[in-house]
């Protein structure tokens, strides 16, 4: 029986860049939210969620933007060959 959803992705795998993105984006983003709210003066909670937001917007377009590229220059790598092809013979 074949899975319900199959993905085939011709060029970038969308799915895997978003998801590798919000992954990384939380680990790489709460570490550096909370070096730099060390020294920010953040007198109430309505300041730390604006502070939160503002610095991980930026982390998250940062990690988007790197995920991608990386994405993208992976897939340019696969020396352009036809993906029905199997060990150089073609249908």
């Amino acid at each position: 029986m074949d899975p319900v959803e199959t993905s085939d992705p011709d060029g970038v795998d969308y799915g895997w860049v978003m998801q590798t993105t919000f992954v990384l984006t939380i680990v790489v983003g709460a570490p550096i939210v909370a070096a730099l709210s060390l020294r920010a003066t953040l007198p109430t909670w309505g300041a730390r969620v604006e502070f939160a937001v503002r610095v991980g917007a930026v982390v998250w377009v940062l990690v988007a933007l790197a995920v991608f590229a990386y994405a993208r220059r992976f897939d340019a790598g696969d020396g352009g060959g036809d993906p029905d092809e199997i060990d150089g013979e073609s249908d």
